[in-house]
């Protein structure tokens, strides 16, 4: 059942994404601010639950809605339902389609919409010009965030991970903006998100490995060395994209443009995510995933 819901998303997803806009759910932003303020208000030792209770309410709802449908009609009403919250949980935008307006925009000279997507898929307000190999660590934890995880926690659990996760994003999203606004960047939201990533985005570098070149890839893992002062989550989106630059870095050759280095980490995105789905089969295949 998970097996056809994540087919029948991922495909949906690819083929109507420009009907999608919804699914950057900025109506939630009132929310996580509401919730982010009652949460500082809280004690220290309270302030994480705090914040866990604003990831999960959001949550109850898809948690009650799935045990509903639950043997009802053959599953046919969770399986739709499976395939909605997917569909919301992916993204919030479409990371192919987004990689794709980036080249479009380098290959029609327009600078200044390259700079913005840029900028967009590295989550930051430099004016800096961004280097080749930064655009393609950005689209490897990218696809940490938008994909990966949302398919590791639905394989897990349905519905209520693959939203979840989802969640946990949209709540790291809005603080990391509000922190750029002069607000106070959360901890405890980077660290609950990292957790949630923890897993995936090590499955994933592994897919870039099966998908790239497995001895670069598998070098730079095992040189990565983080800092001493880097938080845990930093060092799961390192590790990713360090990985992922390896696989694409076949023999060190480094991709010299904008242009190689996006279109190169997103193919390696897309056969990673194949042999997700590969081995998903497998495993419903033998009984292990359902």
């Amino acid at each position: 059942m998970k097996l056809i819901a994540l087919i029948l998303g991922l495909v949906i997803e690819r083929t109507v994404t420009h009907l999608l806009h919804l699914r950057e759910l900025r109506w939630f932003d009132a929310y996580f601010d509401y919730g982010e303020a009652q949460a500082c208000k809280l004690p220290a030792g309270l302030a994480l639950l705090g914040r866990l209770l604003v990831l999960f309410i959001p949550v109850l709802p898809v948690v009650l809605i799935s045990l509903a449908f639950r043997d009802v009609l053959w599953d046919l009403p969770y399986l739709i339902f499976a395939v909605i919250v997917l569909l919301f949980s992916l993204g919030p935008r479409d990371l192919g389609e987004e990689v794709h307006e980036f080249l479009e925009a380098l290959k029609g000279g327009d600078e200044e919409t390259a700079h913005r997507i840029g900028k967009e898929l590295m989550e930051t307000d430099v004016d800096e010009e961004p280097q080749p190999r930064a655009i393609g660590e950005a689209i490897f934890v990218q696809a940490n965030n938008r994909i990966f995880g949302v398919v590791f926690w639905f394989v897990a659990f349905g519905p209520l991970g693959a939203w979840l996760f989802r969640v946990s994003d949209l709540f790291r999203r809005r603080t990391a903006f509000e922190s750029t606004r002069g607000g106070k960047d959360s901890e405890h939201i980077e660290l609950i998100h990292g957790v949630l990533t923890f897993v995936p985005a090590r499955l994933a570098a592994l897919g870039y490995a099966v998908g790239g070149s497995f001895d670069d890839a598998f070098d730079a893992w095992r040189e990565y060395n983080p800092a001493d002062d880097e938080p845990f989550p930093r060092t799961t989106d390192r590790i990713s994209a360090a990985v992922g630059c390896g696989a694409m870095e076949v023999g060190g050759v480094v991709p010299a443009t904008h242009e190689a280095a996006a279109s190169g980490a997103m193919r390696l995105v897309t056969r990673a995510l194949f042999f997700w789905i590969t081995v998903v089969a497998l495993m419903t295949l033998f009984g292990w995933a359902v």
